[in-house]
Formats: structure tokens, C-alpha cells, sequence
């Protein structure tokens, strides 16, 4: 496994296209947000295919980090908690930057809170799933 910022938005688009539009039923509309040009984008590879991603869009002092997604031939192997202890490291090594942000899917919470994040507001529909805020320090 190899985690690395990437320039490559086709690649990281088609991992979203194939996991929200595709398996999640997101409306193209909603995933394809007009955000990604100024966005940080991970991507995830594992055996030479691109497998996981994530988006971080920064503002003040805080990470965003959102668009997480892995195949679902490659869930269950670690890799989803990799990019996100690789988000936070890009989020680190980024002056001013003091906490990290996500939308977490109401079924994925407590997959972000192994990874040190807190609830933190109501439940929220984005897309058709719920989701609720999570933080973290950095």
C-alpha cells in the first residue's frame, strides 16, 4: 500500500464515482461540488490501482477532510484508517492549522472516533445519508 498527495483528479474522481455515485446513490450534482481545484487529494494504491481517497479543503484553521472512500474490494484491510492518519499528517505539516473536521455517515462514526475524532452536532442529511460533524485536534 502506498498513500500519496496526488494531482491525478481523474483517478480520484473515478474511486468517487464508482463508491457514492455508483454503490451510494449520490446525485452527480452533489458529489461534483466545484471544490475539488482547491483542494489537497490523497490518493490510496494498493498491487499498481488506485483502491481509496480523500479530499482536504482547508479554511482558517482547520482541515477538512471529506470525499473518503474505498473500494469495497480493499474495506476491512486498514487501509480506510491509513488515509486518514495520512490526512491528518497533511494536515500537520500545515502552519496555522490547529484541528481537523469530517462529515462522518452516521454508520461510520465510530470508525472516526478509533481514529481519535468526537461528535460533534446534530445529525444532518447530505445526499440522502445521514451523516453528523466530527472533530479532532491536531
Amino acid at each position: 500500500m502506498r498513500i500519496e498527495l496526488t494531482r491525478d483528479l481523474d483517478a480520484c474522481r473515478a474511486l468517487r464515482r464508482t463508491v457514492f455515485i455508483e454503490e451510494q446513490g449520490v446525485p452527480e450534482a452533489e458529489e461534483w461540488d466545484g471544490l475539488d481545484g482547491e483542494a489537497l487529494h490523497l490518493l490510496v494504491w494498493q498491487e499498481g490501482a488506485p483502491v481509496g481517497t480523500a479530499r482536504i479543503l482547508l479554511k482558517g484553521a482547520t482541515g477538512k477532510i471529506g470525499r473518503v472512500c474505498v473500494l469495497a474490494e480493499a474495506r476491512g484491510s486498514g487501509l480506510g484508517a491509513a488515509l486518514i492518519r495520512a490526512a491528518m499528517d497533511v494536515l500537520r505539516a500545515r502552519p496555522g492549522i490547529t484541528h481537523a473536521r469530517l462529515g462522518s455517515q452516521v454508520h461510520a462514526i465510530g470508525f472516526y472516533e478509533r481514529l481519535g475524532f468526537s461528535v460533534d452536532g446534530p445529525i444532518y442529511d447530505d445526499a440522502g445519508i445521514a451523516h453528523r460533524d466530527m472533530t479532532r485536534e491536531l
